[in-house]
């Protein structure tokens, strides 16, 4: 899952992406708000963390332009503001949970966890797919009760994959979601991750549809329509 974290103060800005980071997302920085737009707009992303104080063009604004634009991303605000008017501006805006600064990250974490449940259709924070089941909170990956050791990289496609359950994944957009802007993004790197989850997880969760891309089912694999 990408995040695009959008804050003017440094280090608040490190401190949110290392624990983005340690918690298994790709997060990528920008420090005010017309390169907020500028990026919303070129890149794909999850989910924004957002500031409202921010240098070129307010949080508010920034957030108003995305809504008005219809681009569907799961917001969470941050400000050091503490009027109940602020909030209710930036809930009317379009803002899917706001966050007062200080904060502490553990719960930054479960804000965004829970849009990005709410964004997916999601009310547990366990997803579940056949005998596979990913813990978003722990990030924890087992297969019919048996623990899996899987790399950050094939956690976070797994959990991609799951948040869309029942929807057609192109190998563009995983892509996109997986890797930060700075990286180089290769489909036959992805095809070598693919195979490797696979092989790791055992069971037929992941299917390819070819010329489309790839699906986690709803309602167990279909064999006729899977290239495994």
């Amino acid at each position: 899952m990408r995040i695009l974290i959008v804050e003017d103060e440094p280090r608040i800005a490190a401190d949110v992406k290392r624990g983005l980071e340690h918690a298994g997302y790709v997060a990528d920085v920008v420090g005010d708000g017309e390169a907020a737009w500028f990026q919303a707009e070129v890149e794909t992303y999850d989910a924004m963390v957002l500031d409202l104080g921010l240098p070129r063009l307010d949080g508010l604004s920034v957030l108003r332009r995305l809504r008005a634009a219809e681009i569907v991303l799961p917001v969470l605000i941050l400000t050091a503001r503490d009027g109940w008017r602020e909030r209710v501006e930036g809930i009317d805006a379009g803002a899917d949970d706001y966050l007062q600064k200080p904060f502490r990250m553990e719960e930054l974490l479960a804000r965004l966890r829970a849009i990005l449940r709410r964004s997916a259709g999601h009310a547990s924070p366990v997803l579940r797919a056949g005998a596979v089941e990913l813990d978003t909170r722990t990030r924890a990956v087992s297969v019919a009760g048996r623990p899996m050791n899987l790399t950050a990289l094939e956690y976070r496609l797994l959990a991609f994959l799951l948040h869309r359950q029942g929807q057609v994944v192109a190998p563009g957009d995983l892509l996109d979601h997986l890797y930060d802007t700075g990286s180089d993004r290769e489909a036959n790197a992805l095809e070598a991750l693919l195979t490797r989850l696979r092989r790791k997880l055992g069971a037929p969760v992941i299917e390819t549809r070819r010329g489309h891309g790839y699906l986690v089912p709803k309602d167990g694999l279909d064999v006729g329509d899977a290239d495994a």
